[in-house]
């Protein structure tokens, strides 16, 4: 299980009901169900992910998270996890606002492009950056809104959404005394746990 995933998963507690956007493979939900023994649902396009999960054992609804969250009432899971997908939706405000209307919390992790490696590449060399935390060119990227920290956390102070806790790490999902200090500088992943 990749790191972050590690880190989401000591914010959910035993016995929760989760629902997971663009839950990849079925990585987190397979160990929340194995370790916490939460109720979970997937919703995942790929169909190649669709299939390891259902290998797993994680329950998968195909949706394209784009047509939005209107299928699922409100308040009807306690969390809802969104892992490096907010920066590739159309409208990030959008499904932020209906994560928090189906879920209790909302817990969400994206590149940080406030980095100084993505600062530097672009005062620098001019070009938009690859890094591990962004791997893709300009134009075969997924992603199509990029954020800082400082971006994120002004939006969720305008739309009132209440910061619970904030992890901000680096390429290595650790946080150390830079990423503490300035982590819109020095935090390459920003990881988000919010409600209203």
């Amino acid at each position: 299980m990749r790191d972050d995933l590690a880190l989401i998963s000591r914010w959910i507690p035993k016995g929760a009901r989760v629902l997971d956007l663009g839950c990849g493979d079925g990585d987190l939900l397979a160990h929340l169900q194995d370790d916490r023994q939460v109720n979970g649902y997937g919703l995942e396009i790929d169909q190649d992910n669709i299939a390891a999960c259902f290998a797993k054992g994680v329950n998968v609804i195909e949706q394209d998270l784009d047509k939005g969250l209107g299928n699922f009432q409100s308040d009807r899971f306690d969390y809802v996890v969104m892992t490096q997908a907010l920066q590739a939706v159309l409208r990030p405000d959008s499904i932020l606002d209906e994560m928090l209307r189906v879920g209790r919390e909302a817990i969400i992790t994206f590149p940080n492009f406030g980095h100084w490696r993505v600062r530097s590449y672009l005062g620098f060399k001019g070009r938009m950056p690859v890094s591990s935390a962004l791997p893709y060119e300009w134009y075969d990227t997924p992603n199509i809104h990029l954020c800082t920290v400082k971006d994120f956390e002004a939006h969720c102070r305008e739309r009132n959404i209440r910061i619970i806790e904030r992890q901000v790490v680096n390429r290595h999902h650790r946080s150390g005394r830079l990423t503490r200090a300035w982590p819109n500088l020095f935090g390459e992943i920003a990881i988000y746990r919010v409600t209203l």
